[in-house]
């Protein structure tokens, strides 16, 4: 299709799901991520692979400056930009209130939120240069409910999900469309990150019960992406069939 993608955290799960579906069907891409070597391999296998243009972007989204000096740095030929697909994000620790850790909060908070809205403003020129487009927000059912020991996780989602209405409203005048995207359960690297590297916590997360892929999560973005110009998707929630909510499952 030839369009120019926007993907922050691009080396890993949804994000990498993400750029690989989208290659799939002729876009190009710019990823970004913390992660340069897993970088660097996705945007070669996505070049071999599918004959795409790729351009990686090595940076912290919760780095402000870094956000804004790779934005104002673009190559003149990326510089028109269709769609943004806010990805990164993540969960650390399960904790109650009183013993989760500050350390914690603040990573989830930077990146959750603050890193969302740095790269969306870095980025709004250049989707705009593009001539409308779409925001897609990649938020949770942590965004839509509260459970327990989700404390800050669950407070940085429901951000999300503020900011993603609000953009929806503030970007109407600009014929911008604005997405997000709640999934429940998948099984990505999502919780072996949240709990530390704790592989045995990890999996138990998802045992009894088929959970949600990265591919999954992938295939709904590019539906919403290839809708037609008067459509747009505010929102939507998306969960394994075993899962009700946040706390319901039917495990065998």
């Amino acid at each position: 299709m030839n369009r120019t993608i926007f993907i922050t955290g691009a080396t890993s799960g949804f994000g990498k799901a993400i750029a690989e579906k989208f290659a799939a069907t002729g876009d190009h891409l710019i990823i970004t991520g913390r992660r340069n070597d897993r970088l660097e391999k996705l945007s070669n296998d996505l070049q071999k692979d599918f004959g795409i243009k790729v351009l990686s972007l090595n940076f912290d989204v919760r780095d402000k400056d870094s956000v804004f000096r790779e934005m104002q740095n673009l190559p003149e030929e990326w510089r028109s930009i269709n769609i943004l697909i806010n990805n990164a994000g993540l969960a650390l620790g399960r904790d109650y209130f009183d013993e989760a850790s500050l350390d914690d909060w603040d990573t989830m908070l930077d990146t959750n939120v603050k890193g969302l809205l740095y790269v969306s403003k870095a980025v709004m020129p250049y989707l705009k240069k593009g001539g409308g487009g779409q925001i897609i927000n990649i938020g949770s059912i942590a965004g839509k409910e509260v459970y327990e020991k989700g404390n800050a996780y669950c407070a940085s989602k429901h951000a999300v999900d503020a900011i993603n209405k609000s953009m929806r409203i503030d970007l109407l005048r600009h014929g911008i469309k604005v997405t997000a995207i709640h999934p429940g359960a998948a099984e990505t690297e999502f919780s072996l990150v949240r709990f530390k590297g704790d592989e045995t916590v990890a999996k138990s997360v998802y045992t009894g019960f088929q959970p949600l892929n990265a591919n999954d999560i992938a295939d709904v973005v590019l539906y919403c992406a290839n809708l037609p110009d008067h459509v747009c998707i505010n929102d939507l929630t998306i969960m394994p069939t075993a899962q009700a909510s946040s706390v319901y499952f039917h495990k065998v």
